[in-house]
């Protein structure tokens, strides 16, 4: 066990020594930060990748905590598509739960790590500039029929001003940036944290786009351990939509990736964000734990 350890130390040095100076954007997921015990670990994770000199920022969303939130306050939720109706109340409880609750658990869980974070939502220092999302026509699956839908608060991103991120990185902060984002007029808007994450990856020209989610990784064949495919190239991600492989949701979220690695982003990731050590084996071992996509 004792040299299991210093073979994965060794195995790590020349990924800490490529990857120190650079940027990654680690995107968090509300199921992620949901149980304390996994946050903390993923907390030791972030810290250690920041004492060895890689700048991070983190991106976290926060749907699932919003759901729960809305039901016990006894606000009826609209999802639609997968996308959520966000109305008056709602986004008052995104307020609260993004830039307040969630927030905070991350940014204590890093400071009992020695890590010295800053709380933002994409509104302090204009990060995020949005307009809000327009009526969308939205097919119902089960009857074929589309209609207009209004999704309410909900904003998409017109730019990213990364000045204020760029400062706080460069005096060895991490930033920690929950997903609403505001217009020129100081309307505030739900924001989805994938689209910041990748948009702010983009911005800040991140080495690595990191993105915790509740699975491991892309499979050919859902649930099938044999079928995850662990490094893939855009090429062959643009085979796998034009030969039928790819299918529902996963098709959107692969084109997403494969434009931002246009856009200059080094690499994307998609890894379990509660498995233990699975950000610092994606990062510093050759095998990794999820899948890799790159340009």
């Amino acid at each position: 066990m004792y040299q299991q350890r210093l073979d994965l130390l060794r195995e790590a040095l020349p990924y800490i020594q490529r990857f120190k100076g650079k940027t990654f954007v680690v995107k968090l997921s509300g199921k992620v930060t949901e149980e304390h015990d996994n946050l903390v670990s993923l907390a030791e994770e972030l810290a250690l990748m920041h004492q060895v000199g890689i700048r991070l920022c983190v991106v976290h969303g926060g749907g699932k905590q919003l759901t729960e939130l809305a039901a016990q306050m006894g606000v009826e939720q609209t999802i639609i598509d997968g996308r959520r109706v966000t109305d008056d109340a709602t986004l008052d409880m995104a307020k609260m739960m993004f830039a307040g609750k969630i927030n905070t658990d991350i940014l204590a869980a890093l400071h009992h790590r020695g890590v010295e974070a800053v709380g933002l939502s994409g509104v302090d220092g204009n990060i995020v500039l949005a307009e809000r999302r327009p009526p969308k026509e939205i097919m119902n699956r089960e009857t074929g029929v589309s209609s207009s839908v209004d999704f309410g608060h909900v904003g998409d991103i017109v730019r990213i001003n990364d000045r204020l991120l760029q400062v706080l990185l460069d005096h060895d902060y991490m930033p920690v940036v929950s997903s609403l984002g505001a217009d020129a007029e100081g309307r505030v808007f739900n924001i989805n944290a994938d689209t910041i994450a990748a948009e702010i990856a983009v911005r800040l020209k991140a080495e690595k786009l990191i993105m915790l989610s509740d699975v491991d990784g892309i499979y050919l064949r859902p649930g099938e351990q044999a079928a995850k495919l662990s490094r893939l190239t855009t090429d062959e991600v643009l085979e796998l939509v034009q030969s039928g492989a790819a299918t529902g949701g996963m098709i959107p979220k692969l084109q997403s990736i494969t434009e931002i690695l246009k856009r200059g982003v080094g690499s994307a990731h998609i890894i379990k964000g509660s498995l233990r050590n699975a950000l610092l084996s994606e990062v510093f071992t050759d095998e990794g734990t999820g899948t890799m996509i790159v340009a």
